[in-house]
């Protein structure tokens, strides 16, 4: 009988290490099936959306150039305003003295 329960430890824990085994060789299968798959799915979509990403990036970089172009073009015109109310101001102290002098020639002090 000795003989017998000496049988039966060794094919119990040889059979629990094949199971062990297995299951270990199962999941690694089972991860790497999963990661593959993953990769061949996910990696055209990925590649679509960086070059969507660069498009955009060209896109702003060329919206913030015409930013600049454009905030340049306002300071132009705010100086040329400054320029034009400045002579507006002038012509109409200009126009003022000669209707000082119009109404002095019209009503003569006497």
């Amino acid at each position: 009988m000795t003989q017998l329960s000496i049988l039966l430890a060794q094919s119990v824990t040889g059979a629990v290490l094949t199971i062990v085994g297995l299951l270990i060789v199962a999941a690694i299968i089972g991860y790497l099936s999963a990661w593959f798959y993953a990769k061949s799915v996910y990696t055209p979509i990925i590649k679509g959306l960086e070059a969507e990403k660069d498009d955009l990036q060209k896109q702003v970089a060329g919206l913030k150039e015409d930013i600049r172009k454009l905030n340049e073009k306002i300071e132009s015109l705010n100086l040329s305003i400054a320029g034009l109310e400045k002579d507006l101001s002038e012509r109409d102290k200009l126009i003022i003295e000669k209707d000082r002098q119009i109404n002095e020639l019209k009503n003569p002090k006497k």
